[in-house]
């Protein structure tokens, strides 16, 4: 567990890129606006977090999943992002998935070279 309050912030600067990214062009935020939306995002994930894990511990497991994240969702009544956290899962899923499939196949091309030397 975090051993400073401070360590379950999330950085500045992934909050940072995230809210320009979302921000229309020309528009600019200030550091303090910047740093109490990253101070609410980080209690919000803990939220979510401690809802999720009373799900786990209510079924008698150990291990948190997407899933339980998603229903956690709906229980705290943010229902509305559920069904695009859901889509965003599963496209983290086929990309975790897709990249596990070229790593396979670059070891199998690899194993597959056979050496041949001149005489």
């Amino acid at each position: 567990m975090a051993e400073k309050l401070e360590d379950l912030n999330l950085p500045l600067t992934v909050v940072t890129r995230i809210v320009k990214e979302a921000l229309p062009d020309g528009v600019s935020i200030s550091k303090e606006a910047r740093t109490g939306l990253a101070k609410a995002a980080s209690v919000f994930v803990l939220y979510v977090t401690s809802a999720a894990t009373n799900i786990v511990k209510n079924n008698k497991r150990k291990a948190l999943t997407g899933q339980d994240v998603l229903e956690a969702m709906s229980d705290i009544e943010f229902d509305r992002f559920v069904d695009s956290l859901r889509d965003a899962l599963e496209l983290y899923k086929q990309a975790v998935s897709a990249k596990k499939l070229a790593s396979g196949k670059k070891k199998d091309e690899g194993e597959d070279v056979e050496m041949v030397e001149d005489e």
